[in-house]
């Protein structure tokens, strides 16, 4: 199995954020406590919320529900642009 390093500052693999999250860590700073990673440059937190299952894209989800995204304004809502001099 190959490891896949979440943190490099402190060597931490998905597989060891898995664990801790089986364990009952569900938040990025209970990883943090469980093992320093996310604690140096912090550019792991990311991957760590996505191990996590969190920090969806609210974009993502109403594209999955099927939902539109964008509504358009009715005709005649919007303000006139000013016109160009």
């Amino acid at each position: 199995m190959n490891r896949v390093y979440v943190c490099s500052c402190f060597g931490v693999t998905d597989t060891q954020v898995r664990a801790h999250a089986e364990a009952g860590a569900t938040t990025p700073r209970q990883i943090a406590s469980a093992c320093k990673a996310g604690t140096d440059c912090g550019s792991c937190v990311r991957n760590i919320q996505a191990i996590l299952g969190r920090g969806t894209c609210p974009r993502r989800e109403l594209l999955e529900s099927r939902r539109p995204a964008l509504v358009p304004e009715p005709a005649g809502s919007l303000p006139a642009l000013p016109e160009a001099a």
